[in-house]
């Protein structure tokens, strides 16, 4: 059976989770949504399922989550793993407390760990505050992201009025106690009446004791730093055997594109260094707006025309983003980017034999992994950390190589150098 079952709010924060769980040595499989159809999982160690539900009303997002508890459950799982942004980023309705919540009744459990931390990708938590970027998350950018601006750093002031639960602190001087230490902490807290307690995480070490410390927790909750964590527990007890074997892919083949819809500045920085390698084709929001099918139609025109890995785009720096969104509305132009891109992802893969994809947006990966029909996903390398390449599953002909990328997440060159990753 799966040592673990894991529920991802979007598909790129699966992907993710599902890179660390196998950089730890456990064999992963991802699903996109709840399969409708048996999958071949294999001999998997992790399942993820990878939802769409970090912007969606709590209540669907609650019910969407349930829905994978159950389907896990099924699949013999018996650990759970609640998945969200290293950013924390959600409003003041949810969804990350009314997950939860909602997964923490129906496991009949009273107390979790909420711990954000990704420390190789620089997001670290300290006495309750987040960083990314080494600056608090309210200075890092993420206080103007279109959907969810985060303009406080105190996880315990995020997280209180989102959760029925009383919200603690584990802090860094207890992780530096060790494994006893912090279970000594989580039995304190419980005994406090605290149902959900935000773990400091500074550094790797921080995250394999509080790994190690909550080997018994029905539920976790966290970002991907805290899987390698548990993967470093399970090693030591045993549990995986499948080492190096985890990561591997079948060789790769057809064309290569590049697809983004991110606004990160991450994501804008990788595509600065992109278009100066590749051919790259930008689909302006506001022309998109304007006229979309024709916009669409120019840009696979475009697109096969050209050789080599290339480049089409919807990314725009936050001023130019505003902007049109006042103009359209931001739902609206969200909704017209991200369907752009799918059929153009698809259209790539099915008649301009595209056999290998990288994608640059939660959101907009989403769309394309519908687009595509994906109900399935192995694991594969990492091309930077929280960002593996994977195949798709169940699919007609040839699996096709897919990168899913979270806008914050790589390094600068990562659209360059992600094709060295695939055989």
């Amino acid at each position: 059976m799966p040592l673990i079952g894991c529920i991802a709010d979007d598909f790129t924060g699966a992907t993710d989770l599902a890179s660390m769980l196998v950089r730890g040595g456990a064999r992963t499989v991802q699903t996109i949504g709840v399969p409708r159809r048996p999958l071949a999982l294999g001999e998997a160690d992790a399942l993820v399922v990878a939802l769409k539900s970090r912007n969606l009303p709590p209540a669907e997002a609650v019910a969407q989550s349930l829905q994978a508890l159950d389907w896990l459950r099924r699949q013999g799982c018996r650990r759970f793993y609640f998945k969200y942004c290293s950013t924390f980023d959600s409003t003041a309705e949810g969804n990350i407390g009314p997950v939860a919540d909602a997964l923490l009744q129906a496991l009949g459990s009273d107390f979790t760990v909420a711990c954000p931390a990704f420390p190789e990708n620089r997001r670290s938590v300290f006495n309750g505050y987040l960083f990314a970027n080494d600056v608090p998350l309210n200075e890092s950018g993420m206080q103007d992201h279109p959907l969810t601006p985060m303009r406080d750093a105190n996880l315990l002031r995020v997280l209180q009025p989102q959760t029925a639960h009383r919200v603690g602190l584990i802090d860094y001087r207890t992780l530096r106690g060790g494994v006893e230490a912090t279970r000594d902490r989580i039995a304190a807290l419980r005994a406090e009446g605290v149902g959900i307690a935000i773990s400091d995480a500074i550094d790797n070490e921080d995250l394999t004791v509080l790994g190690a410390a909550c080997a018994e927790l029905p539920l976790v909750t966290a970002g991907s730093g805290l899987a390698l964590g548990m993967a470093q527990d399970w090693q030591a007890r045993g549990l995986l055997t499948a080492g190096g074997e985890a990561s591997r892919l079948e060789p790769g083949w057809g064309r290569q594109a590049i697809l983004s819809g991110s606004c990160s500045r991450a994501t804008l920085g990788q595509i600065e260094q992109a278009a100066a390698v590749y051919p790259a084709f930008r689909l302006e929001a506001a022309e998109l707006m304007a006229r979309g099918d024709a916009l669409v139609a120019e840009a696979l025109a475009w697109a096969a025309e050209r050789q080599g890995p290339i480049l089409i785009y919807a990314s725009s720096p936050p001023e130019d983003v505003r902007r049109v969104q006042q103009q359209f509305g931001a739902q609206q132009v969200g909704e017209r980017i991200e369907a752009a891109l799918a059929t153009i992802a698809r259209e790539l893969v099915e008649r301009q034999g595209v056999g290998r994809l990288l994608v640059a947006g939660g959101e907009t990966s989403g769309a394309v992994v519908g687009a595509l029909g994906i109900e399935g996903l192995r694991i594969g390398p990492s091309i930077d950390p929280g960002v593996p390449w994977t195949q798709t599953l169940g699919q007609s002909g040839r699996p096709l190589a897919l990168a899913l990328k979270s806008g914050n997440f790589g390094s600068a060159d990562f659209m360059v150098k992600a094709w060295e990753m695939l055989a």
